[in-house]
């Protein structure tokens, strides 16, 4: 048994009884539906140049729109993500630690892994140019790889409002979420009147409703059977009017060319699905506590976890070194969309596709583990590290790490996939995120000036 395999066991054998395990399950099960759903639903092809392109299959593939209200799973993430973080931050204060303190140790589990992609990315870029590569193709190849840090910047910021908005559910509970749906409904309305700008808010409530619901989740909502009932039924019947009386696309993915998206922004059908699939989950929930006591189940579900955002951020990657390889090899399957042969070929380019993404983890994954334990141990100079751990200077820092982390990703995101750049991404882009990142990771190794000393008065 190797190292990796003994500390996974280690981990598992040491779960505290208290801990909510089917919690940990939801969590690996939306991360890897998403990586599925992108593998499945993709179609790659030859442009009429000979050039290889990519793009989703749902615009030819309606019968499968319906489909994506039980495989659009995103919502779970968040869910899991705000009964999580409520778990976690509550444990933090009870140790005597303070929000600054939590939102630096969630930085580990975040962050580290994101830089590895952004390295990766940004050096592959530079040396493809020492080779004359077209800057616009690298630009296109490094915009795809990092299709995952969008959702990345999403929960980023949800991270750095969990203390106020847990504040505000500790004050006023199952009042909060409804005042965040309100303001979806009133973006989706500004979309819907052609002021996509104003319901550009809905990327933060969307997410913010259903993270704040997962304070609830952790509160006891679970421990109420009619809930979960009403949720299901309630939410399965709102979907339904609101797609098929309503504006709103049948698809929780976005297909190109609709005029209303259900995902980039949240929409109040997103929202539906949200809720019936918390009412599933709640349901769901003692059946897969007894079933998670099984030692291979728990072992295989920390396995997952400890990985999960290395599986995440690197999915897409994998897929493009795998089609690259078949493009060069000469027998890459280009079969039209929803034609027999496509779905025939869908299974064994799943395997593909896993035996691809199989080698990044384990070179990858490390740095994920690493990363989200609890203090880090690096040389700094005085100077800086007096800053760190000053408590005026803190907080500041591990917000404007946060901040700015945030922006670049945003930035490389929103930056035309065809733009040459010399490193794959937008300069400020990039500079910026290694730059916060830097900040993020010298709080990380600088324990606050109430463990190390008086450092400053």
């Amino acid at each position: 048994m190797g190292a990796a395999s003994r500390e996974v066991r280690r981990l598992a054998e040491r779960t505290p009884p208290s801990r909510e395990r089917f919690v940990d399950l939801l969590r690996a099960v939306s991360i890897v539906a998403v990586v599925l759903g992108h593998w499945l639903a993709t179609v790659v092809g030859y442009d009429e140049h000979g050039e290889l392109t990519g793009r989703s299959a749902l615009p030819e593939l309606p019968w499968a729109r319906p489909i994506t209200w039980v495989v659009q799973v995103m919502p779970v993430f968040f869910l899991v993500g705000g009964y999580a973080n409520a778990v976690s931050l509550a444990a933090e204060r009870r140790r005597g630690g303070n929000a600054t303190e939590w939102l630096i140790r969630r930085s580990g589990r975040l962050i580290p892994p994101t830089t590895a992609l952004v390295l990766v990315l940004g050096g592959g870029a530079l040396a493809a140019g020492l080779f004359d590569a077209d800057p616009a193709r690298v630009r296109t190849v490094v915009w795809l790889a990092s299709i995952p840090l969008w959702f990345l910047v999403a929960y980023l910021v949800v991270v750095v409002l969990t203390p106020p908005m847990y504040a505000l559910h500790r004050r006023y509970g199952l009042a909060v979420p409804p005042v965040l749906v309100g303001l979806v409904a009133a973006g989706d309305v500004a979309r819907l009147l052609g002021h996509d700008f104003w319901g550009g808010g809905n990327f933060l409530f969307g997410w913010l409703a259903v993270h704040q619901t997962g304070f609830a989740w952790r509160d006891g909502l679970s421990a109420r059977p009619r809930v979960a009932v009403s949720l299901l039924l309630g939410g399965t019947g709102a979907l339904l009017l609101l797609t098929l009386a309503g504006p709103y696309p049948i698809s929780m993915i976005n297909v190109p060319g609709e005029r209303l998206h259900n995902m980039s922004p949240p929409s109040l059908a997103l929202l539906a699905v949200a809720t019936a699939q918390l009412g599933v989950a709640l349901l769901l929930r003692d059946r897969g506590e007894r079933w998670l006591r099984r030692g291979r189940r728990w072992i295989a579900v920390v396995a997952v976890n400890s990985v999960i955002m290395t599986i995440f951020l690197w999915h897409i990657s994998a897929a493009i070194l795998l089609v690259a390889a078949l493009h060069v090899a000469g027998v890459l399957p280009t079969p039209q969309a929803g034609s027999a042969a496509w779905l025939a070929w869908r299974i064994p380019l799943l395997v593909l596709f896993g035996a691809a993404l199989t080698p990044l983890v384990a070179i990858f994954g490390p740095i994920e583990v690493r990363g989200a334990r609890r203090r880090i141990s690096l040389p700094t100079p005085a100077v800086l590290a007096g800053m760190a751990s000053c408590r005026v200077f803190r907080p500041c820092l591990a917000i404007a790490g946060f901040a700015g982390v945030a922006f670049a990703l945003l930035a490389n995101s929103l930056w035309p996939s065809t733009a040459p750049t010399g490193s794959g991404m937008p300069a400020v882009a990039l500079v910026t995120y290694l730059a916060c990142a830097a900040v993020l990771r010298l709080l990380r190794s600088t324990p606050p000036a109430t463990e190390a000393g008086p450092r400053h008065r």
